[in-house]
C-alpha cells in the first residue's frame, strides 16, 4: 500500500512544480490630479443712480443689495433735488438711472430724449407731514398753528418737488373752511427760508433754526428725532416718483437689472421700511 502512495504523491508534486507561474499584482501608478480652471475675476463695472435727495436712506440699501448678488458691480449715487438733477442730466451729466420725485422734472429729461423707451416708471408714492425739533419750541400743536405770526417755517423752494407739493397743500388747507380761505396766505407769511433741498429742510428744524417744516413722511422716518403732525389724508399730496434708464448708459442691461430690482418684492419691502407706499403691494 505504502508503494502506490508515494508515487502518486510524487507525480501530483511535479504537475505542480509544471504548472503557470503565478502573474504578479501591479503597483498602480500615480494618476495627476485634475487641474481646475481658476474662475474669472468679475469685470469691474460702476452703475451711476441719479436720484432725489428723499431716496438717500431707502436707496442706499437697495444698492448694496444690488451689489451683492451683481459681483464686480459697484453703484454710486448722486442725490440732489430732483430739479437740479435733471438741469445735471439735460446739460450733459453721464447717469444709467434717474429716478425723480415728481414727474415734472422726468418729463424735461424725456423730452431732451435722454429716457430709454419703455420707461420711466412709477415705483412708488409719497405723502407730506409737519416735522417739529424735539423740544417744540414753537409749541405747534394742530396744522392751524402754522399760521399763528412769528412762527418760524421752512419749505422747500418752488423749483423743487417737495417745495411744489407743500404750496399744493397749503391749498388744499384754504378750501377747507376749518381753516379758512386765506390759510395759505398766513402760513407763506411765517415761512424764513426755501430750501433747493428737501433734506435742507430737515436739517433746519434738527438745528432748531425753524418751528416748523413740511416735508415728505419718509424724511420723518429717517429722522426720528423729530416730532411730527399728522395731515389728514383727504388734504393731503400724494407724490409719484418714476424712474428710467437713461439713453446715455454704456450698460443698459444692469440699468433694468437695477430697476427690476427697486420694483422687486425685495426693493418694495426697502422701500415701505423707510416710510414710502410701495407702488406693487
Amino acid at each position: 500500500m505504502k508503494r502506490i502512495i508515494l508515487p502518486i504523491l510524487l507525480a501530483v508534486a511535479l504537475l505542480a512544480a509544471c504548472g503557470p507561474a503565478a502573474t504578479p499584482t501591479p503597483v498602480p501608478t500615480a494618476v495627476p490630479p485634475t487641474t481646475v480652471p481658476p474662475t474669472a475675476a468679475p469685470v469691474p463695472r460702476t452703475l451711476t443712480i441719479y436720484a432725489a435727495s428723499s431716496l438717500t436712506g431707502a436707496f442706499q440699501q437697495i444698492g448694496n443689495n444690488f451689489e451683492t448678488v451683481h459681483p464686480g458691480v459697484t453703484v454710486t449715487f448722486n442725490f440732489a433735488g430732483s430739479q437740479t438733477l435733471s438741469t445735471q442730466l439735460i446739460q450733459g451729466a453721464a447717469a444709467d438711472v434717474f429716478a425723480s420725485a415728481n414727474h415734472t422734472e422726468m418729463d424735461k429729461v424725456v423730452a431732451a430724449s435722454l429716457v430709454t423707451q419703455g420707461t420711466p416708471r412709477d415705483f412708488l408714492t409719497n405723502i407730506l407731514t409737519v416735522i417739529l425739533p424735539p423740544n417744540n419750541p414753537g409749541n405747534v400743536q394742530t396744522l392751524q398753528d402754522l399760521a399763528r405770526p412769528g412762527l418760524k417755517l421752512v419749505l422747500g423752494d418752488t423749483t423743487v418737488p417737495a417745495g411744489k407739493y407743500a404750496h399744493q397743500l397749503l391749498t388744499n388747507l384754504s378750501h377747507d373752511p376749518t381753516f379758512g380761505s386765506d390759510f395759505s396766505t398766513r402760513v407763506l407769511a411765517n415761512v424764513v427760508s426755501n430750501e433747493t433741498d428737501v433734506k435742507q429742510v430737515v436739517a433746519k428744524v434738527q438745528l432748531g433754526e425753524a418751528d416748523a417744516g413740511i416735508v415728505y413722511i419718509s424724511d420723518s422716518v429717517a429722522a426720528p428725532d423729530l416730532k411730527i403732525i399728522v395731515i389728514p389724508a383727504n388734504l393731503n399730496v400724494i407724490a409719484k416718483y418714476p424712474i428710467a434708464a437713461l439713453t446715455n448708459t454704456p450698460q443698459s442691461h444692469l440699468a433694468a437689472d437695477f430697476i427690476a430690482y427697486v420694483l422687486s418684492a425685495d426693493g418694495q419691502a426697502i422701500l415701505k421700511k423707510w416710510g414710502f407706499t410701495p407702488i406693487i403691494p
